[in-house]
């Protein structure tokens, strides 16, 4: 085992202590192959349901209730540190995209192969027409050609109860960085702007559909950095384009 893999996670709920490395840890590539935990010199936080947003979740049609909630847990790797002041408020409710060529600073940087287990109180998320929900970084192209993007990559999955995971194959290699989070440049703002952080044509982000992988609902999403590359995924929010009411 390497170094990577040995940190003990500080989780709030024992449903999802595989989401801090381990046995459990999420696949490398959706073929078996486990991610690194949070890395040598990291640090693990447990959960939290933070401020305004988590209080309106049980309504399901409340402020914030089809983004992020709750922290399960977070497990950060090396080159860490940025938002953990702002834990967990951060990462929850809308997004607050920089737009296509200024990443956000609204963003929790979970470092070196770090990850991080975020829930929904209010509702599930459901396999619907295209892209279920919506994972936020801080990504923005540079210049004219699409494929000039900074990106910075990590590993999605989902689970309907903490304990059993899916995951999305990342096709890291090359553009376009397929079934990966944070390549996709934001939009939405709620803060500076009308545009519908829901509407994945418009609002930005990494879409995601649960089809993809053979999922019907899930109720928790795990993101886990890409270990062992020079850049780190900075999380702004996890949002739900086709919601069910549990």
């Amino acid at each position: 085992m390497s170094l990577r893999a040995l940190v003990v996670c500080l989780c709030s709920s024992a449903a999802v202590l595989s989401g801090c490395g381990g046995a459990g840890a999420p696949p490398d590539d959706g073929a078996g192959e486990p991610a690194a935990a949070a890395g040598a010199g990291g640090s693990c936080l447990s959960g939290g349901h933070g401020g305004a947003p988590g209080a309106d979740a049980a309504a399901c049609d409340g402020p914030g209730a089809r983004f992020a909630t709750s922290v399960v847990s977070a497990c950060f790797g090396p080159g860490q540190g940025f938002g953990q002041d702002r834990y967990p408020d951060v990462v929850l409710g809308p997004p607050k995209g920089g737009g296509c060529c200024g990443g956000s600073l609204d963003v929790l940087s979970l470092g070196d192969g770090g990850s991080i287990v975020v829930a929904f109180e209010g509702n599930a998320i459901v396999d619907g027409p295209g892209a279920d929900f919506l994972v936020f970084e801080n990504a923005f192209g540079r210049g004219d050609d699409a494929a000039s993007v900074f990106a910075e990559l990590a590993t999605v999955e989902v689970s309907e109860d903490g304990a059993a995971w899916s995951a999305f194959p990342c096709a890291a290699d090359r553009y376009p960085y397929d079934g990966c989070a944070g390549w996709h440049p934001v939009h939405a703002n709620p803060d500076e702007n009308d545009i519908d952080p829901l509407d994945p044509p418009s609002a930005g982000g990494d879409p995601f559909d649960l089809a993809e992988i053979g999922v019907p609902l899930a109720r928790f999403v795990r993101i886990t950095d890409r270990a062992g590359t020079p850049d780190v995924f900075d999380l702004d929010a996890v949002g739900i384009v086709h919601a069910l009411c549990p």
